[in-house]
């Protein structure tokens, strides 16, 4: 496995890697999964490493797939319950007894594993926007192995190499001429992060698709995620067309990607606190925004669903469509994660 270059490097956002290094852990990434597949055992790419594994958040692929994953390289986890530990407190956060600085925490778990993974967001940061990741960067600054974004508000690095790595399996590596349909939807909970979209919209945009992105007004992205997007499309033959409706996304689509996420002009640091009630008015007027039959219907008659799970049945997505021809990529997208991650893994730990 060729990773020069990878080796000893932080996995926080993928806009911190070229498509040529994105490409090299999908390669290894399906190298990987044609071979568990007919049952070939890679015990030996990190034999005896160790991945600490902070969950701030509820998990069901994410620890899965970071478990499995390590161990099927020869590698075992320690899930870190941080009920069971000191809070991780930024520099001038801390309380006296209940926390433990982020500098002493990282330093100490670096000299007792091979690498850190962390997942943080939402009302464990107050759903501060940047927190999440201001402490992820704080972690990978003192640590001295490499530290891992298991999703934070902005990014969620891990679900986007197992988006492009199904994309990849589906089309191909090069995406130019295939219309991806991008939509918000709506769901009763105002607490679904904004990081999935931006993160398959990102490394889709690195191989040339035609992104077709419906959102209401009042749903923006982050604009800085937004220009990189563009920037890339631009370079790679694929452009990038903002809507206001879920049928144009859907309208003779390849691809329908299609969730809920927050309103950040509802969220601090735009607002004092979090605005949750106001959203959950807001999400109301747009309540038929659903990726349902009539949508994908409007789709080219192959056409996929595509959601990072778990979602929200009969609001962000009907069961007609997640149970029928449409769904099953949502599944693949979900097994990939483990297969994408053992890529990205064998890259970057040493």
């Amino acid at each position: 496995m060729i990773t020069e270059g990878l080796k000893g490097r932080d996995f926080i956002t993928l806009r911190d890697f070229s498509k040529a290094e994105i490409e090299t852990m999908l390669d290894i990434a399906l190298r990987l999964k044609a071979d568990n597949v007919m049952r070939r055992q890679h015990t030996d790419v990190l034999p005896g490493r160790t991945l600490h594994m902070m969950f701030f958040n509820p998990s069901l692929r994410t620890r899965i797939s970071y478990e499995a994953g390590i161990f099927e390289l020869g590698g075992n986890a320690h899930f870190l319950e941080p009920s069971a530990t000191r809070v991780p407190a930024l520099e001038g956060e801390e309380t006296a007894y209940l926390t433990e600085r982020i500098s002493d925490m990282a330093r100490v778990l670096s000299r007792m594993g091979d690498a850190i993974a962390i997942r943080i967001l939402g009302d464990v940061v107050g759903w501060e926007y940047d927190k999440g990741q201001r402490i992820i960067q704080e972690f990978a600054k003192w640590s001295e192995v490499p530290v891992i974004n298991m999703e934070d508000n902005i990014s969620h690095p891990s679900q986007g190499l197992a988006d492009i790595m199904t994309l990849s399996e589906l089309y191909g590596r090069d995406l130019r001429g295939r219309k991806l349909g991008v939509s918000w939807a709506y769901s009763p909970s105002t607490k679904k992060p904004i990081a999935p979209h931006h993160d398959f919209m990102y490394a889709a945009s690195l191989f040339g698709p035609d992104i077709v992105f419906a959102h209401p007004p009042e749903m923006r992205i982050d604009p800085e995620i937004e220009k990189a997007i563009q920037t890339n499309l631009e370079a790679s033959g694929g452009s990038y067309t903002v809507v206001d409706s879920m049928e144009d996304a859907a309208e003779d689509a390849d691809v329908l990607y299609a969730k809920n996420y927050v309103a950040l002009d509802l969220l601090p640091p735009v607002t004092q606190e979090p605005q949750h009630e106001e959203m959950s008015k807001l999400f109301e007027k747009y309540r038929d925004w659903t990726a349902d039959k009539k949508r994908m219907d409007l789709a080219k008659p192959d056409a996929r669903y595509m959601h990072c799970l778990p979602c929200d049945r009969g609001f962000e997505v009907s069961d007609e469509v997640l149970d029928g021809k449409w769904g099953e990529t949502a599944f693949d997208e979900a097994e990939n994660r483990l297969h994408a991650q053992k890529g990205m893994m064998a890259s970057i730990i040493p």
